[in-house]
């Protein structure tokens, strides 16, 4: 038939078989279930599928999250492979699934390359190196029979009571856009990886503004200026769509300004196709579209919540029985409502004919064991953590930590089982370890967590082994348990407070009382305002949530193999009360501070030490004055003054001195990372161009404004060298 000819367009195959599929047949195209409903294998490997799936896929299905996710790569691969053709041979037309994953960690499954979180990769800044980590998530996932990926997350995190921070890339638009960009690039093989069978399709979330829920609480409410949403939200997803030519969009959980993002046509029609161009589908978030009604209640009943989901652009109904399930009924009422059926199922049949499912719709089972888990993905990961580690203070360079004869304390809540071997293998037979964890921060409930109260015995154990030690290295921050998504009551993940959980502040203090150096290894899944930690640590190396390889990283680091490199891709607080809190907030809010409280962050946005020491001079621009078609090129000289060879990210800040609208205090636009042997100087370069000064104005049209900039190029949002330059008319 000619939508199997593939000598055909894409576009001719797919106009070709719609007509032939009958409105059932088009819906279950529409249509997204869960594989825990019931497809598995047994103990031979044999695919045993349940009722409940058998009876779905006799009309076809859009596809099945998570076939295979919790055996290995190869069982998966030969799962997914019987799966796919029981599904083409199981409807009239022989159409294949999509087999969906996530990634957080990597590929969110069994037995594959495990790398940091995206936050984690964020604290790189380096986009090289987060392309290359998401091009293993692309091969990895299909090799093991996925085809698309709902990830990477597109929002903009500023509020660490928000259980889910660590899925996105942090506080600022730019550097989100350069990681999601990359991301969507490495996932789908630059695009040429769908087609011939070697990465997944995206599907970028969430759109839009869901990041920024009030009070930090997941499907709470999102507030947010219309300016706001223009210039600091949706650029990631433009770019995602425009530069990264993302397969899919996922939109938002919540509402935006009242009107629920599920039912909003202005967002996922006005602005994502007719502005922006996109030719992809849309899908929902769990079960929301049926939300609409008995959740979000701006619909008078399902079958209305399902209309509402269809008129507002959204192509695919991800779980949910009791949405676009009405659908066939729906257009026996309303015979209309079949036109907007056949656009979103043209956009499904597209995407599955990109991915080439139509035509080569298997694994290479040959492939997946040599080619998952390879020696050259492994030490990719433990190369994302040595540019992702943070140091956040070294009180008289203590660190790196010579590898002679000494006694080291491993202690505290977040210590793993494999610390302590990790550390020997990097520091070798001359240093004494002693490893305890003391203490853990909650009961480990994976649903409502609660957190455990620390009795004096397990503080004095640590202590004990503390005194009897040269030096001491806490591992704190929280864990998986004290930062997650929540799903209603029935399962919390958000905070109310950003303080570590427990005892771990008395802990630092009572360490630092003995006496001894105190080393802090911090990690975490979210912002958390380490005052004492701050204060009585002599180092803090920030780790966020590394890779499999992160006990391993972070000893390299703190022996000095590796010089850190990573900033913050947030801006610390030192309290909750400040929030909100980011670099770039406006100017206005930084003109007074709060009482009894001291000025500013703890650590700003871009903040980030070295074993290296860079020195900055000779900013110059090319040009004092700039029109609406000039250029302007910025240089600066950065010389390591230090002792060992070091990587340092530079970076460009604009600021617009006076505005019709109130503007950011600064905008972080440009950074490269450059690496330095002592004594070794780089002239950096970076062109400011007229898009970089544009803004939302006063009639909310985007516009170049004549006047003064400053310029500020240094080692972080804080700390750098200013000149100026004038845009005219």
């Amino acid at each position: 038939m000619p939508y199997q000819n593939t000598s055909l367009s894409i576009e001719e195959r797919v106009e070709d078989l719609l007509p032939r599929m009958s409105l059932e047949e088009k819906v279950a195209q529409m249509r997204i279930f869960h594989a825990n409903i019931g497809v598995k294998s047994d103990e031979k490997g044999k695919l045993v599928l349940s009722e409940k799936v058998t009876e779905k896929l006799k009309l076809g299905i859009a596809g099945i999250k998570n076939p295979g996710e919790h055996i290995s790569p190869l069982a998966a691969a030969k799962l997914n492979n019987d799966l796919q053709k029981y599904i083409i041979k199981s409807n009239r037309w022989g159409i294949p699934a999509l087999f969906i994953t996530e990634s957080y960690n990597g590929v969110d499954a069994e037995g594959c390359t495990k790398f940091g979180r995206p936050i984690t990769s964020a604290a790189s800044f380096n986009p090289e190196l987060v392309n290359r980590i998401w091009d293993v998530v692309g091969k990895e996932a299909r090799l093991r029979g996925m085809h698309m990926c709902h990830s990477p997350e597109a929002d903009i995190v500023r509020d660490p009571r928000f259980g889910r921070m660590s899925e996105a890339f942090g506080e600022d638009t730019y550097l989100t856009t350069q990681m999601v960009v990359n991301a969507i690039k490495g996932v789908q093989g630059n695009y040429e990886g769908l087609g011939n069978g070697t990465h997944i399709g995206a599907v970028a979330k969430h759109f839009a503004g869901y990041g920024q829920v009030l009070g930090g609480s997941n499907f709470a409410a999102v507030e947010i200026s219309p300016r706001t949403l223009i210039d600091e939200i949706y650029p990631p997803f433009e770019a995602a769509v425009k530069e990264a030519r993302t397969l899919g969009i996922m939109a938002s959980h919540g509402d935006l300004n009242g009107v629920a993002s599920h039912g909003n046509p202005e967002l996922l029609t006005g602005v994502l196709r007719d502005q922006w161009g996109f030719d992809g589908y849309v899908v929902s978030d769990s079960n929301d579209i049926a939300r609409l009604y008995y959740f979000m209640k701006v619909a008078e009943s399902p079958e209305a919540a399902a209309l509402m989901g269809l008129v507002a652009g959204i192509d695919i109904d991800l779980y949910a029985e009791d949405s676009y399930a009405y659908l066939p009924e729906m257009v026996k009422k309303d015979p209309s409502i079949e036109k907007m059926i056949d656009r979103s199922v043209k956009r499904v049949l597209r995407t599955k004919m990109i991915l080439g499912l139509f035509d080569n719709p298997y694994v290479d089972i040959k492939k997946v064991e040599k080619e998952v888990r390879s020696e050259a993905s492994l030490a990719l990961a433990q190369e994302a953590d040595l540019e992702s580690i943070i140091l956040l203070k070294n009180e008289g360079d203590i660190l790196p930590l010579k590898k002679e004869k000494q006694k080291i304390a491993l202690l505290g809540p977040l210590l793993d089982k494999g610390t302590k071997t990790a550390f020997e293998e990097v520091a070798g037979n001359t240093i004494t370890f002693t490893a305890e964890q003391g203490f853990e921060l909650t009961d480990g409930n994976t649903s409502v967590p609660k957190m455990r109260s620390t009795t004096p015995d397990e503080l004095d154990k640590l202590l004990d082994i503390a005194k009897q030690s040269d030096v001491v290295i806490l591992f704190l921050g929280g864990d998986e348990f004290t930062s997650k998504e929540a799903y209603f009551n029935i399962a919390l993940g958000d905070r109310a407070t950003i303080d570590p959980v427990g005892a771990q502040d008395e802990l630092v203090k009572r360490v630092k009382a003995i006496g001894k150096p105190v080393i802090v290894v911090l990690k975490h899944r979210r912002t958390l305002s380490v005052n004492t930690i701050s204060e009585k640590a002599d180092a803090i190396l920030d780790g966020w949530d590394l890779s499999e390889f992160g006990d391993s990283s972070m000893a390299k680091i703190i022996f000095g193999e590796v010089s850190p490199s990573g900033k913050s891709p947030v801006t610390v607080p030192r309290s909750i009360g400040q929030l909100p809190f980011h670099y770039s907030m406006k100017e206005i809010n930084n003109k007074k501070g709060y009482l009894f409280l001291e000025d500013g962050p703890l650590y700003p946005f871009g903040f980030g030490l070295s074993y290296g020491k860079f020195a900055y001079s000779n900013l110059s621009l090319s040009s004092e004055t700039m029109t609406s078609t000039s250029e302007i090129t910025v240089n600066v000289q950065v010389t390591n003054i230090g002792k060992m060879k070091a990587k340092e990210v530079v970076q460009l800040y604009l600021k617009d001195e006076i505005g019709s609208v109130t503007r950011p205090d600064k905008e972080l636009n440009g950074f490269e990372k450059i690496e330095l042997n002592p004594d070794e100087s780089k002239t950096v370069t970076f062109t400011i161009v007229p898009k970089m000064l544009e803004f939302t104005g006063l009639k909310m049209e985007k516009i170049l404004e004549p006047g003064d900039y400053s310029v500020m190029v240094g080692t972080s949002s804080k700390e750098n060298l200013t000149a100026k330059f004038r845009l005219e008319k």
